[in-house]
């Protein structure tokens, strides 16, 4: 068996699909070391995995905006996006590759999975391959490979493989490496020279694209969900959503009162923005008021006393037992979350999304792109457009058609054995 080094950033929506790769590979009899946020040790360790903190900077706390962003109020639109993703990626980098450095000397490792935009992990991927151990990328989110078929990641805009659609996305993708992004990527340099005591290698690619360097990149979703890329990189294997640890949820005391053969609706603003429910929670409620539905809350453990007094179709929970809700709900509301969005079209439920921040505007493209919900696109939508969607999406029956198809696909994926498959193969077993 294997020693196994896995890593990702201290986010919960990079850590929950790591840890399910994780748990197949230790099911699998393999040595896991993980290295994330001190937070997360008892997750990490109650997937049986050894535990590391990340050192220094490294180790973070999402949910202490004011700690890790301290500026982000400075900042507006792209300079705000830049700046974020500068202090949670780039910036952590020397202390993400210290602590790779060290585990690699203590654990004789023979192989190393991160997130993809784990950038600690480039002083490895910049050594030739007969020189280290095989680094495989974990796609945590859309596939954000730059091509000759899409715009870059972030912008959110649709695919084209016409000639004019192809020079707007090379034309997009200069921009966005050589100019918009061009103090992140001098930024890497810097870093990694500090780190290594050596120059970044001139060929080396975008860092917040390292889907061509790695050995492997397991896109943790399938395939079917993601763009037809005629210029895919080598190494991409779409091996499906790993389960993830279901917590201990009760169920709350209004849980029968839904069970009337009404159709539900879900809404949710996620685990981590949520501390503003007027963005998303409030105008749902009021848009589906006069629904002839249930509509079911979660406020991802914020207190649910700050929705205020809910109309007589809803109700809310801090948290509710996905494993129950999915395969009752008619519809899903949510801010793109990938790992939740992709939990409800694994049940062919349908899905509108106001997308939020990271990666989320990305996740509503791609349900427009193969219509299983509807693109609000604003994170901020009004309770008129949230009802004219739900409306939409309950009532036109392609949405729904079109999310089970998803569905039968997602069913026939494999996460535990193509992982296995891949890491094998890496290690010429």
């Amino acid at each position: 068996m294997a020693t196994v080094i896995a890593a990702c950033a201290p986010l919960r929506g990079h850590v929950d699909p790591v840890l399910g790769v994780v748990r197949g590979l230790v099911a699998d009899g393999h040595r896991v070391v993980m290295t994330t946020g001190s937070r997360f040790e008892p997750l990490v360790r109650s997937a049986g995995a050894e535990f590391v903190a990340l050192s220094g900077r490294a180790d973070f706390d999402e949910r202490d905006l004011d700690a890790y962003l301290p500026d982000q109020h400075r900042y507006r639109g792209v300079a705000l996006s830049q700046y974020q993703l500068q202090h949670t990626f780039i910036h952590p980098l020397p202390d993400q590759w210290a602590t790779i450095r060290d585990l690699l000397g203590s654990t004789n490792a023979d192989i190393v999975m991160v997130d993809h935009l784990f950038a600690g992990v480039t002083p490895l991927l910049a050594l030739p391959t007969d020189q280290r151990v095989p680094v495989v990328g974990l796609g945590i989110g859309p596939l954000a490979q730059l091509s000759a078929n899409a715009a870059p990641a972030g912008m959110a805009l649709q695919p084209s493989w016409t000639a004019v659609g192809r020079l707007r996305n090379r034309l997009l993708n200069t921009v966005a490496t050589r100019v918009v992004f061009r103090k992140t990527q001098g930024l890497a340099r810097r870093l990694f020279a500090e780190a290594t005591g050596h120059p970044l290698p001139s060929d080396f690619p975008f860092i917040l694209d390292l889907t061509s360097r790695f050995d492997r990149l397991l896109q943790l979703g399938p395939r079917e969900f993601e763009y037809a890329l005629t210029d895919l990189a080598a190494g991409v294997r779409f091996v499906g959503r790993p389960a993830g640890a279901l917590a201990e949820v009760p169920l709350p005391d209004w849980w029968d009162e839904v069970n009337d053969g009404r159709p539900i609706v879900h809404v949710t603003q996620g685990t981590l923005a949520n501390g503003d429910f007027t963005a998303l929670l409030v105008p749902a409620l009021e848009g589906l008021a006069d629904l002839d539905a249930h509509v079911v809350v979660s406020t991802g453990g914020a207190d649910v006393a700050a929705l205020g007094a809910l109309p007589a179709n809803a109700r809310a929970a801090a948290f509710l037992p996905y494993d129950r809700l999915l395969p009752r709900l008619h519809a899903l509301v949510s801010n793109g979350g990938f790992g939740t969005v992709l939990a409800a079209l694994g049940h062919g439920v349908p899905v509108v999304i106001a997308p939020g921040a990271e990666d989320k505007p990305e996740v509503a493209a791609r349900v427009q792109h193969f219509g299983v919900g509807i693109n609000l696109r604003t994170s901020h939508p009004t309770a008129a457009q949230i009802a004219s969607a739900v409306d939409t999406v309950l009532n036109e029956p392609r949405y729904r058609a079109n999310a089970v198809d998803l569905a039968d696909a997602i069913t026939r994926y494999e996460p535990r054995l193509a992982v296995r498959k891949e890491a094998a193969a890496l290690l010429g077993g």
